[in-house]
């Protein structure tokens, strides 16, 4: 599996990992014609790994007060959730998937997307887990819960939209800029911080061994 190279993964889903750091105004633009082709049957579906330069996200409930310094660009955007980072050495998954023929259930898709994320982390040697009431994937750090990763999602027509962020190793410094998903009291951890030297590459991997489950506990009872 190289960077840049497309391919087709159980389900007739694109799997295309993006070289080098993707404009987020660009990386948006190209996900929402995706998910229109989508939804109009004229395209398939993608699972889109990039990362982003430094830059800050503002979520549908984002609170102004949480940008507490505003170093890096801020982009609105139409998913969940409050502010948040992107930047290198942090997996973004843009998810592109036909919720119409995979159950229509939003609550159970971000349930099983906390599910592959965890079990990604685990192949790669991090025990993470999720919190009930707090949205995203989390891990213990010297005794505390620390978020290691992100989710934030947008349901068009029901096209998935965005996805998630995990942290391998940005720089934890650029998260001093805001709020953290509106979470003040809990700190943000990193694959690096845990004592994990883990290639980007090795995690994609760990994703793509554990995406047909997850892509499977999508389809609908039947």
């Amino acid at each position: 599996m190289q960077h840049g190279d497309p391919l087709l993964v159980p389900g007739e889903v694109e799997w295309r990992i993006e070289p080098g750091l993707t404009d987020y105004a660009d990386a948006v633009a190209a996900m929402e014609k995706r998910a229109a082709a989508i939804a109009k049957g004229t395209a398939s579906e993608l699972v889109w790994l990039i990362e982003h330069p430094p830059l800050y996200t503002a979520g549908t409930s984002a609170d102004p007060r949480e940008l507490v310094d505003p170093r890096f660009p801020v982009h609105a955007t139409g998913r969940g959730g409050r502010y948040t980072y992107h930047g290198p050495g942090q997996r973004v998954g843009y998810l592109m998937l036909d919720l119409g023929r995979r159950g229509r259930d939003v609550r159970a898709f971000v349930h099983a997307l906390e599910d592959w994320l965890i079990a990604s982390l685990s192949r790669v040697g991090i025990c993470a887990f999720a919190v009930p009431g707090r949205v995203g994937i989390w891990t213990d750090a010297d005794g505390r819960e620390a978020k290691i990763g992100a989710i934030g999602v947008r349901v068009k027509r029901w096209v998935t939209l965005h996805g998630f962020a995990i942290n391998i190793a940005p720089n934890l410094s650029d998260f001093g800029g805001i709020v953290p998903c509106g979470l003040a009291d809990f700190p943000v951890a990193s694959a690096k911080s845990l004592g994990k030297s883990i290639a980007m590459e090795t995690f994609d991997a760990a994703l793509a061994f554990g995406f047909p489950a997850f892509l499977g506990s999508l389809a609908p009872k039947r």
